[in-house]
Parts: structure tokens; C-alpha cells; sequence
């Protein structure tokens, strides 16, 4: 990504997720943590963390970061499939 994330970096939630994992998420980007392109996408990333995976979108003119979507990390999900 192109921009420099710190606490301040305007994060909008589109779905209403938890006010938790938008914390989180502000957390992530201005620590430094890994961002992974979306390589059919232009724009969107997406960052991964303690079984957790965010969708975001880098709106380049404005400087926000649309939280588009979270799920579990694909080892979270292996490991329930052989739980179950």
C-alpha cells in the first residue's frame, strides 16, 4: 500500500462491524503488518492477523480505508474441519 497508516488513518466500516475489529485494524496498519494485493483488484488488501483476515479497499484520493469484510484465516478454518 501506498499510504504511511498511524492511529489516526480514517478507517469506515461498511458492514458494522464491532467497534473491536476496527480497533484492531487501526492497530494492524499503523504496526506495520503484512498487506497482501488483491491481485484481481486494484486498490484492495488484504491484511491478516491472529486467525483473522480484513478486506480493505485504499481509497488513493481521500486517504480512507474501507473496511470491507473479515472471515477466518484458512488455518482457522482446516483446523475446525478436523475438529469437527
Amino acid at each position: 500500500m501506498n499510504a504511511i497508516f498511524s492511529s489516526h488513518t480514517a478507517i469506515q466500516d461498511l458492514r458494522n462491524h464491532p467497534a473491536e475489529v476496527v480497533l484492531t485494524l487501526r492497530r494492524l496498519l499503523a504496526g506495520g503488518a503484512k498487506v497482501t494485493p488483491d491481485p484481481k483488484r486494484l486498490g484492495f488488501y488484504e491484511v491478516e492477523s491472529n486467525g483473522v483476515v480484513y478486506y480493505i479497499y485504499e481509497s488513493t484520493p481521500s486517504g480512507k480505508i474501507l473496511l470491507l469484510a473479515t472471515w477466518p484465516a484458512e488455518e482457522v478454518l482446516d483446523e475446525a474441519l478436523q475438529t469437527a
